[in-house]
């Protein structure tokens, strides 16, 4: 047998078969069980302030039997008192009752769903008191609903994020002081194209490259797009991995600006590129590790809030003649034409370092010359153009003889000298010219 007295209208269930109570609500003030044996056990639980006034004003501890007794007098059962009518009081408890439950079977409705789709077992719901006739109606109507089989539909799968940006990649965009027109226009062109790259002022050339990972952690970016320039006419570009590594140095050569280009294509700002590789990057291990350092560096994250979720144009990276080769294409439409959009800019790497600008150098390349050389070897080449034309001119003078034709000495012999003087003779003689004086 069980008693309650409810404060809020909850029940307590019991389990006699092992003598076990469970407690569905836990906002009553006393409740009193009573078994086969006569066993009474007395509990406070609840708000403690309105315990407390129930012992203020002299409640008693009640039996089983006169819980049952005051529930027959209250309803009129007894034929002695008059029935009380409820109170709108009453029904407001009772609403409130019946929301709540109607909130604890929607959730265990979601419950029982979300258990069928992954195939694992369905827990027991707790066993409770008789309810109402009406909700042991509408109990009976859900159980016959969901013994029916549904029918089979193809559902798609659940996103894996559940619609929730999850990568976050934030990657710091910025220059040295000392760069180019161009090179100015080719960092604004790819914080146009990335969404998740953050801006910086510039920095000084005289400065240690090891801030650059402060500057990162102060701004909350693990990428990095450093754009370096030497002399205001070398443009190098730093991708790295801030704070571990790795990082790779590029020198930047053939620059073409999307304002210098005047190209037809065109892309949503913002929208999320397709970042595409030659098969050359799986042949070379230090090009294995390029390839993931671009993709994670200037991949758009999914669900990025500057992003937009369309997917529009495409980044190609080629190797050709131990370089990278970068174009920007849009996707004109679902056939897979393609319009160039820009920048292009070609990276010669230099050095691969274990660490965030620097470490341990991972590889070198060996087909790598320094601006500086090649000048270098420019000037040469001019230069010897005058060793050239000296060294042509004495070749010309070694070549030459003293006499051009060969010469018989005996033709002297038959010279005499009055053949010398007729010679002399035939000269022409020159006119004296008087001059004239000037008045």
């Amino acid at each position: 047998m069980f008693a309650y007295s409810s404060l809020k209208g909850y029940k307590i269930a019991t389990d006699f078969s092992d003598q076990i109570f469970f407690l569905v609500c836990c906002d009553l003030a006393e409740v009193s069980f009573g078994t086969e044996s006569n066993a009474r056990l007395q509990l406070t639980c609840g708000d403690p302030k309105m315990a407390a006034m129930g012992r203020k004003r002299g409640g008693v501890k009640q039996t089983g039997d006169q819980v049952v007794k005051k529930a027959k007098t209250e309803n009129g059962e007894d034929g002695n008192s008059p029935k009380v009518q409820p109170t709108t009081q009453g029904t407001a408890m009772e609403d409130k009752r019946k929301k709540r439950r109607n909130e604890r079977r929607k959730v265990q409705k979601k419950l029982k769903k979300k258990m069928q789709r992954e195939g694992a077992q369905q827990p027991e719901p707790p066993v409770t008191l008789e309810e109402n006739s009406e909700e042991s109606e509408e109990e009976d109507s859900e159980t016959e609903e969901q013994e029916t089989p549904a029918p089979v539909t193809r559902e798609d799968p659940p996103p894996l994020h559940g619609g929730k940006w999850t990568n976050k990649q934030r990657c710091l965009v910025f220059c040295s002081r000392g760069v180019s027109y161009r090179a100015r226009h080719l960092m604004n062109d790819l914080k146009m194209l990335m969404p998740h790259a953050k801006a910086e002022s510039k920095m000084h050339k005289k400065e240690n490259i090891q801030l650059i990972n402060e500057m990162c952690e102060m701004k909350n970016c693990n990428k990095c797009v450093y754009l370096e320039a030497r002399k205001k006419m070398d443009l190098y570009m730093w991708v790295s991995n801030v704070p571990h590594g790795p990082s790779v140095k590029f020198l930047v050569e053939n620059v073409h600006t999307m304002g210098e280009l005047k190209l037809t294509g065109n892309c949503l700002k913002g929208s999320r590129p397709i970042v595409t590789f030659d098969k050359s990057f799986d042949e070379h291990p230090h090009w294995s590790v390029v390839k993931e350092l671009f993709t994670q560096t200037f991949s758009t994250p999914y669900h990025h809030p500057r992003s937009q979720p369309f997917v529009d144009h495409v980044y190609t990276f080629s190797v050709v003649d131990d370089r990278i080769w970068f174009r920007n294409y849009q996707i004109v439409d679902e056939k897979g034409s393609l319009a160039e959009v820009g920048p292009r800019f070609v990276l010669n790497p230099i050095r691969m370092f274990g660490g965030s600008f620097g470490g341990p150098t991972l590889y070198q390349n060996p087909h790598y010359k320094s601006p500086n050389e090649i000048r270098r070897a420019l000037r040469r080449l001019k230069g010897d153009k005058y060793t050239n034309r000296v060294l042509a001119k004495k070749a010309l003078q070694e070549r030459k003889t003293d006499e051009t034709y060969p010469v018989d000495p005996t033709d002297e012999v038959f010279a005499t000298p009055r053949d010398e003087a007729d010679s002399e003779d035939e000269k022409p003689q020159k006119k004296n010219k008087r001059r004239r004086k000037k008045n």
